[in-house]
Order: structure tokens, then sequence, then C-alpha cells
């Protein structure tokens, strides 16, 4: 895929302009009749990405923190749900738990369309110390929530609101610092949500036994509040645009492969919060696995998410973005579908790995294809911040959704139907990216699809 960054040492917004004149004729003839021709300014140039050196991966290690406390702890949830089931909190359904953490992923999606603008008018600094706050302070709220209510307000809207303040804002600046070694650096930062979904759910599942739920969450908030001073002591702003990007490309809604393929994305997040949620619960209910390893079962579970956002992404430098992406999501449903057919631990632990590999898949690569589909490279910013906000209302039908599938019988849980619900949405989803594969399939693109 080709980066924007990659090119001049111009200013962002000039510099797409030129590079795109061959793609997008229309927007440079309106361009042309919008702004006057005049000589760039010498204050509009700024140095090209250092691709490197102390200060580039500081920022890199700073959006890793971030990761680990953001996207890491919604990756958690799987414990959370499997904790909250149990009914030593609160008494309430399965279908209402899941909205606590789908609340919590819609709202980080939806919060970059605030967050992106912001930063682009260079308040960094302000997003980083009122998310934290918020984050932390939502620690420790849910440290003293008893009753669902209080749980739904601290985890799913305070936590969300505050990862969703910090999401986007870093993720975009660490893009300013490379160029030749973009995929790489970004690839590291985005590692850290898997991790965080590792160690979160073994520190909450090792806590709770010794020092009860409150001390426990307590705990993760104290270190979630050290992991935050690294971003606040060390990202800095490295190129500012003049102009700050819209929030809506309403040209994008003309756009027939994009709407296709953000409808797969849509089918993609109703999927992925459902093995998320319920990989935890499911062996311990059927008496698949002990109380330990069921709450350890969301850490397997990001050990192949973790490999499904690296190794892939490398494929799809070779084969394509869409050949890699298209697969991976089938491949995700079937592998939802079989755990119908799972019935020891060995089997569950299997089948965590593998949903995990190819969830890591199906979350890594939209970004990249929501590149290759936008052929004016200024607006990649905004397709990809007003894609993933309408894709995310797909989270509405997840867990909710299976949760209510999975108490609908009055004498057992419907494990099946959860199982068959989610896999047939993922391999669903899978088709449309093949069917967006074969709508491009006839266009030049500087990128593979």
């Amino acid at each position: 895929m080709h980066n924007p960054s990659q090119t001049a040492q111009l200013n962002p917004r000039k510099e797409f302009g030129n590079m795109n004149a061959e793609n997008s004729p229309t927007s440079d003839l309106e361009s042309q009749r919008n702004s006057p021709k005049t000589p760039i300014d010498p204050s509009d140039l700024s140095p090209p990405p250092p691709n490197g050196g102390l200060v580039a991966w500081l920022q890199v290690a700073a959006a890793f923190a971030v990761q680990f406390n953001t996207w890491g702890f919604v990756s958690s949830f799987g414990t959370f749900q499997t904790y909250y089931e149990s009914g030593e909190l609160f008494k309430a359904s399965s279908a209402r738990i899941s909205w606590i953490g789908c609340t919590q992923n819609l709202l980080i999606l939806l919060l970059g369309l605030i967050a992106g603008p912001v930063y682009d008018r260079g308040y960094l600094r302000q997003l980083l110390c009122v998310g934290s706050f918020i984050a932390v302070s939502s620690f420790i709220a849910l440290s003293f929530s008893k009753r669902y209510y209080q749980v739904f307000l601290s985890q799913g809207v305070g936590l969300g609101l505050g990862s969703g303040l910090l999401f986007a804002p870093t993720m975009s600046l660490v893009s300013t610092y490379f160029s030749t070694r973009a995929g790489l650096a970004l690839g590291i930062a985005s590692s850290g949500s898997p991790i965080g979904g590792i160690v979160y759910p073994i520190m909450l599942s090792g806590l709770i036994p010794r020092i009860g739920f409150p001390w426990a969450v307590r705990a993760m908030g104290f270190i979630a509040l050290g992991i935050f001073l690294l971003p606040l002591a060390v990202m800095r702003i490295r190129v500012r645009a003049p102009k700050p990007r819209a929030v809506v490309d309403w040209s994008a809604f003309r756009d027939t492969p994009y709407m296709f393929f953000l409808f797969g994305v849509f089918l993609s997040l109703i999927t992925l919060p459902i093995v998320s949620f319920y990989i935890s619960f499911y062996p311990l209910n059927r008496g698949f696995t002990n109380r330990n390893l069921a709450f350890h079962m969301v850490a397997i579970h990001n050990v192949g998410s973790f490999c499904g956002r690296i190794l892939p992404n490398a494929l799809s430098d070779h084969i394509g973005v869409f050949n890699t992406l298209a697969p991976s999501a089938l491949l995700l449903g079937v592998a939802m579908i079989s755990f119908i057919r799972m019935f020891n631990a060995a089997g569950i632990i299997t089948g965590s790995l593998v949903t995990g590999f190819f969830g890591g898949v199906v979350v890594a690569l939209p970004p990249v294809c929501f590149g290759v589909l936008t052929e004016n490279k200024s607006l990649i910013g905004t397709r990809i911040g007003m894609g993933f906000a309408m894709a995310g209302l797909g989270l509405m039908a997840s867990g909710p959704a299976a949760g209510a599938i999975l108490r609908a019988p009055r004498n057992r849980l419907d494990w099946t139907g959860v199982w068959v619900y989610g896999g047939s949405v993922a391999c669903a989803s899978g088709l449309v990216f093949a069917i967006v594969r074969i709508m491009k399939s006839g266009l030049k693109l500087r990128a593979k699809v």
C-alpha cells in the first residue's frame, strides 16, 4: 500500500493534493478553483520522518502503552464476563452483562470522530491528560461498584470514553515519525492490545481469590496509572496539519467497494466480541475446565491474537490484503462453529488459540484495506475514522444478541445457538470481503488487493 508519509517533505495537505492529481482529477479541479496558485510557504515545510532514533521509538513505546491500557483492557472483558455471570457482585442476564463490554468497544470507536480532529488542532497533551484521568478514575469507580448500573457506568461508559480519547490520536502520531518502517512501528504499537489482554486476565484471576474483586481492580488501576505516565512524558507532536481534516467524507457513500467493505467490517464486529466475551464462561459452564483454567482462557485467546496481528500482516504484503483477510474471516467462522464439537480442555485451548489467531487478522487488516480502497490518500484518516465509527454499530448486535440466544431456553444454556450465530456471521463477512476483492480486481491500484 502506498504510504503518504513516504513522499516529499512538504506539508501533508499540499503534498497529498499533488500526489493524487492523477488518481483524483475531480478533487484536483476543485482545489484549483477554490485555492489560489501561490508558491509554497517555507514555513509549511517539515522535515521528513526520522524513521528511527530514540525520540521516534519512544513514540512507539508510548503508543504500545496506550494500547495496553485501552484495547488491552477491552480484550480482557471475557474474564469479567465470567466473574459477573457468577452473580457474586450483582445479578444480571448474559445479554445485560455483554452490554458493558460492547458499550466500551463502541465508545472507543465513536470517540475517534472527536479525538481525531482535536488531535489535528494540536491538543495531544490535553487528550492524553483527560483520557488518562478518566480511564484511571473509572478503574477506581469500578472497584467500588456493587450494582449493575454502577459497573455499566464505570467500566462500559467511563473506560470507553477515556480509551476513546487516547486510541486514535496516539496511533496517528506514530505514523508521522515513520515512513519506510511504518508497518513495523505500527505493528509493535498495536501489539500492546493482545499483550494487555494476556496480562490483565491473568492478574485479575490471580488476585480475586486472594484480595477480592475491589482490590484486584484497584491494583489494575494503579498499574494503568503508572503505564500512562510514559505517553504523558514522551509523546510529542512532530507535524501539525495547517488545516484539520474533515470528520466525514461524503463522497465515500457513493463509493460502492468502500461501502461493501464497510458492511463486511460491520459483520466482523458482530462476531469478534462473541468469542472474546464467552471464551472463558463457556468451558466453565460446560465443565470442560476448572475455574482457574477458564479464567486464563482469555489470555490464551489473546496469545493467538498477538500472532494473528503480526504474521498475516507480513504475508499480506506478498499475496494481497484482501486475499489474506477474506479466507481468515471464513476460517474464523468455521473455528467458532467447531466449538460445538469440543468437549475437553485440550480442545478448548486449541479453539481459543485458533479463533484468537484469525480474529487478530480480522482486527489488524481492515485499516490497511481502507487505505487500499481510498484513492485520494489525503482522505485515509477521515475514511478510517468514519468507517470504524459506522461499522462499530455492529457491536450492538454482538455480545447482547449472543447473550439473548444463550439464555433463550428455560432449562439450559443454548451454546450451540451462540457459536452458530457468531460463526455464520463471520463466514458472511468473509464472503463480503471476497466480493470486494472481485470488485476491485479490475482496477489498477498501487497496492495489491
